[in-house]
């Protein structure tokens, strides 16, 4: 049977492992734009609006820092904000801080990406109108990656102060990599229930819920058969699905039990891992 996610269900926060805090948190403020929200102990929380968590950062004592494409994990997680100007100012930033940056004209966006401290990816982009998005034949969103024009996000911002990310900042997406691309789309479009959005050959598959152009991409970059990255490794702890009410989250935990996915409620909230141990936390919205 064929389950479908309410389409306004979204991608909420992620909790990252990271090797030092201190290092981690003056990373996240000075080069990504975000600020402090708390921070107690060993773990920091980091927005860009100043009342909602976008980030969480949690030091591991002892963490191995791995290379990039070791195993089955994070790829990236991507903040998304609200208009190319803010984006133009992030660029402003990063060359400022001369932080080595990828990129890519993706069609449906724009993107910029670097790695934190702890080899993390961080995607920070910007959408373009949806109605700007076009489909193939088969119903998939046609994504590319080309050049990003820097130029005219440079002249987007010109004048503007670089003030941190502005408020109406946003995690837009999470990106993985898996170890087997079938078992992936079997968990996140038949047991989640997100949609097949689009592909990338026969090793990347981009998936989401309400039409948009995708909320997680899953890709075997790493290898086929890559093992998941180790509990103590720095890099994602989880990130959270946000459901819009609690029947929905009813709903999505017992496809989760049926389909024997590993589940578990801690302190009234539902937790699952992925066939590759990628760890979610199902939330209703606010």
């Amino acid at each position: 049977m064929t389950h479908q996610l309410h389409p306004g269900t979204e991608i909420g926060i992620v909790q990252l492992k990271v090797s030092g805090l201190e290092r981690s948190i003056a990373f996240y403020q000075d080069i990504v734009g975000l600020k402090i929200l708390s921070q107690q102990g060993d773990t920091a929380q980091l927005t860009a609006d100043g009342v909602h968590p976008l980030v969480i950062l949690r030091q591991l004592e002892q963490a191995d820092v791995l290379p990039r494409r070791t195993g089955a994990g994070l790829y990236h997680f991507a903040i998304l904000v609200p208009d190319r100007a803010s984006l133009g100012l992030a660029v402003r930033n990063l060359i400022k801080h001369q932080i080595p940056v990828g990129q890519g004209d993706h069609l449906v966006s724009e993107a910029l990406y670097i790695n934190d401290p702890d080899n993390n990816g961080i995607e920070i982009y910007a959408d373009r109108p949806r109605e700007t998005w076009q489909k193939d034949a088969q119903g998939h969103y046609v994504m590319t990656t080309d050049p990003v024009d820097i130029d005219g996000l440079l002249a987007a911002s010109e004048g503007m102060a670089w003030e941190g990310l502005p408020a109406g900042t946003r995690i837009g997406h999470v990106h993985f990599h898996v170890s087997d691309l079938k078992k992936a789309e079997e968990f996140y479009t038949r047991v989640l229930g997100f949609d097949s959005v689009a592909n990338y050959g026969d090793s990347a598959l981009f998936v989401s819920a309400g039409g948009y152009h995708h909320h997680i991409g899953l890709n075997t970059w790493a290898g086929v058969g890559a093992p998941p990255v180790p509990e103590q490794a720095a890099g994602i702890d989880y990130y959270e699905l946000v459901l819009p009410d609690e029947v929905e989250l009813d709903r999505v935990v017992q496809r989760l039990k049926e389909a024997g996915t590993e589940v578990q409620q801690v302190e009234g909230t539902w937790f699952a891992r992925d066939p590759f141990r990628i760890q979610v936390k199902l939330i209703r919205k606010a």
